[in-house]
């Protein structure tokens, strides 16, 4: 039964705009006590911020992290955050008393280790910086969604256990399915290929898995990837117009939605012109001195692409287009005038690969002899091959990676540093 006598529960974020001298009623963890001699601060921490409680000096107050609720009356006080603060306050605590975090969560920043933080990941995430990071990928996704929503996209959801590899079978994880072999998905490139036949544009926001022996600061063995798939275009052009406009979709997000992030992180978000710069590979190879015969860009050489972006076109973004279709998937289209080249990009977002896109074969004549050269036979792709085989239109696609996305944000050394619960070659929890 409803108490009348009960307020409704107020978040943080609303106190300011409440009426002074209103009884109001907060939820939340302890973020953290400050006894003094005359008097007690309790800071209360709930998902919107942190609202400042006044008790007695001998008041009897839960240890940090445990979950309270609060009720008291609220009045000015221009040095509480946000100009108020509760007073006159009762303490309950909604769970048994916390046991003390390995980092101390109310410094401005955590100071632990990064091995130390993704030990105890669930509790280091509640650090309002940390969180508020987490924050930028939410938003970022949502944006994803509105700008191909707004593109006559349908989203999709595509199995994560597969029968073949999509990239390489090098570097999949194998898993027993029910006594036969099976795979976790390293994309969902074959599926999202396929339902461009029928929804003509598609995207998808899901995990991918990638068993690459990479222990780097930018490699993880699963992560979240931001998928599109688009019909009826003319060449990688369209597709890298398409993720202009997912980019700024996502940019804007950020900016309506995680202005508080922003401002918590002290962030300066990326600049994104009209039109985004595009360099040719072999140009791309000239422009950073490398030999004209290297098959791909090392990371130094990106790094030095991005500066040169952000110093000729003002940009935090520049598309490498044409790479060697040595160098690329065998549904990847070739570049009409000269198949050394393919017609497929690469994005550097602040000098680091953030996404790679490019049009796709259609035609089964091609996808068949694309397959055979590498030794293989098409009759092992049937499934796949089949949406050509009863027509597809010309088609492209990119995918972006969230928690790369958000490590270039945020200038983090560590892509891990971004990560909820980062697996890679030898994290499998927490």
């Amino acid at each position: 039964m409803t108490d009348p006598a009960r307020p409704h529960r107020r978040l943080a974020a609303d106190l300011p705009t409440a009426p002074p001298g209103d009884l109001v009623l907060l939820q939340g963890w302890v973020h953290r006590r400050r006894e003094l001699a005359t008097v007690t601060f309790l800071v209360v921490r709930d998902r919107t911020g942190l609202a400042q409680v006044v008790l007695p000096a001998d008041a009897d107050v839960p240890p940090e992290e445990t979950p309270v609720e609060v009720i008291g009356t609220l009045v000015a006080n221009a040095q509480a955050p946000g100009g108020v603060e509760v007073t006159e306050a009762r303490v309950r605590p909604l769970s048994e008393a916390a046991q003390t975090p390995p980092f101390e969560l109310w410094r401005p920043h955590l100071s632990a280790t990064l091995p130390v933080q993704l030990d105890h990941a669930a509790v280091a995430w509640r650090h309002p910086a940390q969180r508020a990071r987490w924050e930028l990928a939410a938003a970022s996704i949502r944006g994803f969604r509105g700008a191909l929503d707004g593109l006559g996209f349908t989203e999709i959801q595509t199995p994560k256990l597969v029968a073949q590899a999509t990239e390489s079978g090098a570097n999949v994880f194998e898993v027993d399915y029910f006594g036969r072999p099976a795979y976790l998905a390293q994309s969902p490139q074959f599926y999202k290929q396929q339902m461009v036949g029928v929804f003509e544009r598609v995207y998808e926001v899901g995990p991918v898995f990638r068993a690459e022996p990479h222990d780097t600061v930018r490699h993880l063995a699963e992560y979240v990837s931001l998928d599109a798939e688009l019909g009826f275009i003319r060449d990688h052009r369209d597709v890298l117009a398409t993720l202009r406009a997912a980019l700024a979709g996502m940019i804007g997000a950020i900016e309506r939605e995680a202005a508080a992030a922003v401002d918590r992180l002290d962030l300066t978000l990326p600049a994104l012109p009209e039109e985004i710069p595009v360099v040719h590979f072999r140009d791309a190879l000239r422009l950073v001195g490398a030999a004209e015969d290297e098959p791909d860009l090392a990371p130094d050489h990106e790094r030095w692409l991005g500066e040169w972006a952000q110093a000729e076109h003002g940009s935090d973004f520049i598309a490498v287009e044409g790479y060697p279709m040595a160098k690329r998937p065998f549904y990847t289209h070739p570049q009409p005038d000269d198949p050394r080249w393919s017609n497929s990009f690469d994005l550097l977002f602040r000098g680091l690969e953030l996404v790679t896109g490019g049009q796709r074969l259609h035609r089964p004549s091609e996808y068949d002899a694309a397959i055979c050269a590498r030794g293989e036979n098409p009759a092992d792709y049937a499934s796949y091959l089949q949406a050509f085989r009863h027509g597809m239109p010309p088609h492209g696609g990119f995918a972006i990676g969230l928690e790369r996305w958000v490590a270039r944000l945020v200038e983090a050394a560590n892509i891990r540093e971004v990560t909820l619960f980062p697996r890679d070659l030898h994290r499998l929890g927490p």
